[in-house]
């Protein structure tokens, strides 16, 4: 193939992967924080002690799930603990590995303590794109009875998720939607 045919096929491609890349950038920068139904349930990457007073502010949030667990040794932990206690926040740790699937009796946790999480409510991960992406999607479904439909979209690259299995360290929260969502939304 003539070398101008190969740049005219790959300039495309070069130019939707910077674009991508200055999407994913921005969600990081912005907190990636984003309504999963309003004025109930938010979800957004790791939060500053600012976003979690600012969040408390903006839109009400009275409870946090930090979706990365306990990490008392950690700064990022023990800021978000005096943020969220200064503001008179709940806050709830549940540990999930985006590159590990969610299993069903971990899931019948989350959506419990989701359910009983004083609202509205915030879940957060490191980057708000994979555990906290599968975690919107099990609200969803479990708890506000929206179309399967919708709540996969929240797994979705919209939010950052990049879900592609063998090349993804992230796919297993596709992984988990796949094998449950048959049984989704049933009781």
């Amino acid at each position: 193939m003539p070398r101008k045919s190969k740049r005219r096929i790959l300039l495309p491609f070069a130019g939707f992967a910077l674009v991508a890349l200055a999407y994913l950038g921005f969600l990081q920068i912005d907190g990636n924080f984003h309504a999963v139904v309003n004025g109930e349930v938010y979800r957004s990457a790791q939060p500053s002690a600012s976003d979690v007073g600012r969040y408390r502010k903006w839109v009400g949030i009275r409870s946090i799930i930090n979706l990365r667990g306990a990490n008392p040794d950690q700064a990022w932990y023990r800021e978000e603990i005096r943020a969220a206690n200064a503001a008179g926040i709940e806050h709830y740790d549940f540990m999930m590995s985006a590159s590990q699937e969610l299993q069903n009796a971990d899931i019948k946790r989350l959506v419990a303590l989701m359910k009983a999480a004083p609202k509205p409510l915030l879940i957060h991960c490191k980057s708000g794109a994979d555990r906290s992406g599968l975690a919107a999607a099990l609200y969803l479904a479990e708890i506000a009875g929206a179309p399967l439909e919708k709540a996969e979209g929240q797994i979705s690259f919209y939010y950052g998720h990049i879900g592609i299995p063998y090349l993804s360290a992230a796919y297993p929260m596709d992984a988990t939607w796949d094998r449950i969502e048959a049984d989704l939304g049933k009781g």
